[in-house]
C-alpha cells in the first residue's frame, strides 16, 4: 500500500444468527461485476473475518484516498448486492449493511 495514495479502513458489521455458512458461500461466489466495481472504486486488499461467538464481522480494506463511498453506495451493482445479502445481516432500511467504523490504534508496517 502506498500511504500517499491509499489508506487503511476497518469496520464491523453484524451477521444474523445461524447464517455464517450461507454468508461465506455467497462471498465464495462473489459476482465478477461486484469485484470489478470495488477495484474501480479504489478498494484493494479487502477481507472480512467472522467472530463466531458474537456474529460480528470484522472487515478490513485498503482504499484510495480519493475513495467516494457515496458514489459506491448509489451504484446499481452495490444496491443489488445489498439486496442479495439483506437476509443475512443487520441492515439499514435501504438495505445498506450497518457498519461501525473502527479507529486505527496501532499499525506496524
Amino acid at each position: 500500500m502506498n500511504p500517499d495514495t491509499h489508506e487503511r479502513h476497518a469496520f464491523l458489521m453484524m451477521l444474523n444468527p445461524g447464517v455464517a455458512g450461507e454468508y461465506k458461500r455467497r462471498h465464495d461466489e462473489i459476482w465478477p461485476d461486484l469485484t470489478a466495481l470495488l477495484a474501480e472504486a479504489g478498494i484493494t486488499n479487502y477481507s472480512i473475518h467472522l467472530h463466531a461467538e458474537t456474529g460480528h464481522l470484522f472487515a478490513y480494506m485498503e482504499r484510495a484516498k480519493t475513495f467516494d463511498g457515496d458514489a459506491l453506495k448509489r451504484h446499481p451493482v452495490m444496491r443489488r448486492w445489498w439486496a442479495a445479502m439483506r437476509d443475512l445481516m443487520k441492515t439499514h432500511p435501504d438495505g445498506e449493511p450497518v457498519a461501525i467504523n473502527l479507529d486505527e490504534m496501532f499499525h506496524q508496517p
